[in-house]
């Protein structure tokens, strides 16, 4: 029974994160699917989505109490607003003047804005790590003894981040297979030139597929800032990566593949950390990265890229 709970427990963990790294490996595969190449600069987006959404929360606590679902819904729209400004700005800065050159010169404009904004915030407050408040408490046992041995707890916390990738999800499904705008995304996908030509603003386009990613890691970063209890200026890299593993594992270019490989790796971390020691789980993640580019580029539901002649 004990070994049946504590799987249990691993698998809730797991998934709670993974939910939040396909969150995020969305933004890195819309912008892959749209124009080919990767948005590095991502990472930093969900980092400064998470230090929008403490500032407000600070801020309204500081001012007045407030009912805390209003407190994460008013964090939550600043921190949606202000993160797709940046996506917005990445786009303009260091995607747009350099679109049409080899695919290295964007590629080293994306690392340079990932490190200016890096320092930005590194500047702007300081380096040090800050507690995130934890405004969802409580939670369900599932499962166990009477004596509170053996059992599993699923959190409000993970509740929330399961029901709020859900919905995320659910909308952006939706709003890709049923509005113009989604309709248009997957038309330039498939052909940017032909799209250009059958008259399709593709500029517009690829900036909203900018904008929609950095608005998702602005959701992660509310969500994984009060999960983890504290955030600093290097937060968004290490998630970054993963989430970026997350996609190619699920099939870059893949919006299903993104949320698979998200969930993969999420539970392939806790069960590392939960069996092994938490010091592999790192290893196990790129471990899965370097075995996916082996035997399988395409990555889980990716498809091979023909080359349109």
């Amino acid at each position: 029974m004990h070994d049946v709970m504590y799987f249990l427990q691993q698998l809730i963990n797991g998934l709670t994160v993974g939910s939040a790294y396909a969150l995020i490996a969305i933004g890195y595969t819309m912008v892959y699917g749209i124009i080919g190449m990767i948005n590095f600069a991502h990472g930093e987006i969900y980092m400064i989505g998470a230090y929008v959404s403490l500032i407000v929360i600070t801020g309204l606590a500081v001012t007045s109490p407030a009912w805390i679902p209003l407190v994460l819904l008013v964090a939550l729209i600043c921190a949606i607003i202000v993160s797709s400004s940046m996506g917005w700005a990445v786009e303009r800065i260091a995607y747009r003047p350099v679109r049409g050159q080899h695919r290295l010169i964007p590629l080293i404009s994306a690392i340079g804005m990932s490190i200016f904004l890096q320092n930005y915030v590194h500047l702007a407050q300081g380096s040090r790590n800050i507690g995130f408040p934890l405004l969802i408490e409580g939670g369900i046992s599932l499962g166990g003894g009477e004596d509170g041995t053996f059992q599993a707890n699923l959190s409000y916390m993970q509740l929330t981040i399961f029901i709020v990738t859900l919905i995320c999800m659910t909308g952006l499904s939706l709003f890709i297979s049923r509005s113009k705008t989604g309709r248009a995304c997957r038309a330039v996908s498939q052909d940017l030139k032909m799209s250009s030509l059958l008259g399709i603003d593709t500029n517009r386009i690829i900036t909203a597929t900018f904008v929609i990613g950095a608005s998702l890691a602005a959701v992660a970063g509310l969500l994984l800032g009060m999960y983890y209890g504290s955030i600093d200026p290097l937060f968004g890299f290490i998630a970054g990566l993963k989430a970026f593993t997350a996609a190619v594992l699920g099939g870059i270019g893949s919006i299903p593949g993104a949320m698979l490989g998200g969930l993969v790796l999420g539970v392939a971390e806790s069960f590392t950390s939960g069996y092994l020691s938490s010091e592999y789980k790192d290893v196990v993640s790129f471990g899965l990265l370097i075995l996916i580019l082996l035997f399988r580029p395409t990555g889980l539901l990716g498809k091979p890229e023909v080359e349109k002649i």
